[in-house]
């Protein structure tokens, strides 16, 4: 087998293909279609998406929902602060990036939302804080009033109302990620039904996205490469349907590199276990998949982990014909971006 360096998934995008807003409609944007069998590509719009999928076949979605983890708010002193929420610890205490981090030292203090929120340096963590937040009623609740989108770095705006809808699934559920299941983002409520009308189940896992999804690979040598972790979990009842679904012969279609994560995550001695833990799955080249059967994904960072898993999946040759084709044929890229479908 091909041993692949990390600069085997760099490729020069020009900036001006990655997608600064949504589409007007969900459903609208271009789909690619990969056949890894036949090496076939094709090109159709996502709203036909239930023309590449089969009977047998059924969806697995992460139902996880972004919290708007953008704070903006002033030190006692006067000066603006920027805290971004990247894990929470217990109902006080959150793991944040802050800016300026050079100036907010241990026992720094802060104000967001004109006093709702007040929070308190506690501890330094690997360039990161541990923050303690003191506030009144449910600090959700708080949140989703004060907080902002937290749009990837490479969307060069502020965040508006229409992000607040529009960076979020429709099947969105359990608060926890900074960072949108993005495959999922193509996906309406009508053409949800239109694909169960194709008797395609639809079921949910859960995994909590965090921020390192968008920092690139660094080693040379891939294999060396530590994923971070990310918080997922299979619930009893779906675990239990997955597992007769591929009993009876269907095939499993992940909807996004996280929902590829966490089915491979909790795949052992050849059955979907329920449950929940911490996965640091780094899937490159030489992994072996052991329930995906196909996949819906968004097109990808250079140099990064999610690149690196598609490429696993449909061969590294096809990926990187496809994506010099995404390029020739404008599509548009990342987050608000593209799809693609290998089957």
């Amino acid at each position: 087998m091909r041993k692949y360096k990390l600069s085997d998934f760099d490729y020069h995008l020009p900036k001006e293909m990655i997608a600064q807003y949504p589409e007007a409609k969900r459903e609208n944007s271009k789909l690619m279609i990969l056949n890894r069998n036949k090496k076939e590509i094709f090109i159709d719009k996502f709203y036909n998406i239930a023309n590449y999928l089969e009977s047998s076949d059924m969806l697995v979605v992460n139902e996880t929902k972004v919290i708007p983890a953008r704070l903006i708010g002033k030190k006692l002193t006067g000066g603006k602060v920027e805290f971004l929420l990247l894990e929470q610890i217990d109902e006080h205490h959150w793991k944040c990036l802050v800016k300026p981090a050079r100036r907010l030292k241990i026992g720094s203090t802060a104000t967001f939302g004109n006093g709702l929120l007040t929070s308190k340096i506690i501890k330094y963590l690997n360039g990161e804080r541990i923050v303690k937040f003191i506030f009144d009623g449910d600090f959700f609740s708080i949140l989703n009033k004060i907080g902002k989108v937290p749009l990837p770095p490479y969307i060069k705006r502020e965040d508006t109302e229409l992000d607040k809808k529009r960076y979020q699934t429709v099947f969105a559920k359990e608060m926890g990620s900074v960072a949108a299941p993005t495959a999922g983002l193509h996906f309406s409520k009508n053409l949800l039904e239109k694909i169960q009308n194709k008797n395609i189940k639809t079921v949910s896992v859960n995994l909590k996205i965090g921020l390192d999804t968008f920092r690139p690979v660094k080693t040379p040598n891939i294999e060396n490469h530590k994923m971070h972790k990310e918080f997922c979990s299979v619930s009893d009842l779906v675990a239990e349907e997955i597992n007769l679904h591929r009993k009876n012969f269907g095939k499993i279609v992940a909807v996004g590199t996280t929902s590829v994560r966490t089915l491979e995550s909790f795949f052992q001695n050849k059955k979907l276990n329920s449950g929940q833990k911490w996965t640091e799955l780094f899937i490159y080249s030489k992994y072996k998949f052991g329930i995906v059967d196909k996949l819906i994904t968004n097109f990808h960072l250079p140099k990064s982990s999610l690149l690196m898993l598609v490429s696993a999946f449909a061969g590294h040759d096809l990926i990187k014909t496809a994506y010099q084709k995404a390029i020739e044929e404008n599509f548009r890229f990342y987050s608000y971006g593209d799809a693609m479908l290998i089957i």
